[in-house]
């Protein structure tokens, strides 16, 4: 039975300041001096301990984590490869090099495959600085990734919890004041009935100022609880036939459509993975938008298309109406900006921004194009739907025959 190697460590350079800390699998002292001999030739500053059983291994690694081990692929009872197996289950990141005899180069290949770092052969140590040096800096390179990985997720998480917070505050504040308001606007509004026109004109304008204000703020509230819900009240994502939304979309615009004399046309709207409940808003808002900023000389007419864009598909909301410069596409999808005043054209500002919000929740874009006095087409992507399988055709068919038979 062969004697085991007593740890063997060099006190006086693991004081040295910034010194490395080599772990030495090894049952050959003098093999072991000549690794030594060779960092030292490098210009190495290190301490070292020598073990060669797994628990003197096991306990070492535990007691001062080496910066690098360097074993030997054969030992008596032991083999220095498996030294990868501890390192992982201690969850500690450390290089381990091979500094053996003859190694095949299936052994070596597989021994990488392993998770060891390098291999340099005893009859090569030249080769041995280079490998540590390379070992070192792919480490220092997975620490740097590691720490920039977990601040990215600090950051998403810190993110995600903000905007959890923001949209809860914003559905809250938004519905805690829908009832005080409601009743302000309503004793308003009883208040102009009674006293019209028995106050002088100045009180008459002043409750018009009074109502109009209460109904404006009453939108505004609506539109910012539809702009949290887009997180909040999300649905799964899941195949969506646009048109049947497309067709829900101008059945509720109907009124606005007959009082504007609007011509709303569609084609080619195939189906795609959507929330259908916000896949409507979106079109709701380009179409009703659309209608809104319209020529006072020309009847809006308005074509929705769709065409597949690789994974995704686009949708072209197109338009005949005012345009916009090209200087408004940063200012259009933010909350509360207008490109007119209250006067010119009512709304809230909020449209566009729920419309980006959805999305960008369904990984897709959203931009336009226009001219100003000709008009403007909104573009945006969804997801394609998922093509169904011949399995899952020839499922449905056989069930339909069985239903109808």
């Amino acid at each position: 039975m062969a004697v085991s190697i007593p740890v063997v460590s060099i006190p006086a350079e693991a004081a040295v300041p910034g010194a490395f800390r080599f772990l030495q699998v090894e049952d050959n002292l003098l093999d072991a001096e000549l690794v030594q001999r060779e960092l030292r030739r490098a210009g190495f500053v290190f301490s070292t301990a020598i073990v060669q059983t797994a628990e003197d291994f096991t306990r070492e690694v535990r007691a001062c984590c080496p910066h690098v081990v360097l074993a030997d692929y054969n030992l008596p009872h032991w083999r220095g490869i498996e030294g990868l197996k501890i390192l992982e289950s201690e969850g500690l990141d450390v290089p381990l090099i091979l500094v053996t005899g003859a190694l095949g180069e299936l052994t070596a290949v597989e021994c990488l495959k392993q998770g060891a770092t390098d291999y340099v052969l005893k009859g090569a140590l030249t080769r041995l600085p280079t490998a540590v040096r390379r070992a070192l800096q792919e480490k220092k390179l997975r620490e740097q990734r590691r720490k920039a990985e977990e601040a990215l997720a600090q950051k998403a998480e810190e993110l995600a919890r903000s905007n959890k917070e923001l949209e809860q505050f914003a559905y809250i504040a938004s519905h805690d004041l829908q009832e005080p308001l409601r009743m302000v606007a309503s004793y308003t509004e009883l208040l102009g009935e009674r006293y019209k026109g028995k106050l002088d004109d100045k009180a008459d304008k002043y409750i018009g100022y009074a109502v109009d204000g209460a109904h404006r703020m009453q939108r505004l509230i609506n539109d910012l609880l539809a702009y949290a819900r887009v997180g909040s009240r999300a649905k799964p994502l899941e195949a969506t036939d646009s048109a049947a939304i497309m067709q829900s979309v101008i059945n509720g615009l109907q009124k606005a459509i007959e009082s504007s004399q609007a011509e709303v046309v569609f084609e080619n709207l195939p189906q795609v993975m959507a929330d259908d409940i916000q896949l409507g808003q979106v079109l709701q808002n380009l179409i009703a938008n659309a209608m809104k900023f319209r020529q006072p000389d020309k009847a809006p007419r308005i074509q929705v298309r769709a065409q597949e864009d690789g994974e995704m598909v686009r949708f072209s909301v197109a338009d005949n109406g005012i345009g916009m410069e090209k200087e408004s596409t940063g200012r259009i999808f933010q909350m509360f900006q207008r490109l007119h005043t209250r006067e010119e054209y009512e709304g809230t500002g909020i449209g566009l921004a729920v419309a980006k919000k959805v999305v960008e929740r369904h990984g897709g874009q959203i931009w336009f194009e226009s001219v100003p006095g000709e008009g403007t087409t909104f573009y945006f992507t969804l997801p394609k739907a998922a093509e169904k399988t011949e399995k899952e055709i020839d499922v449905k068919a056989i069930a339909a025959s069985a239903g109808g038979g």
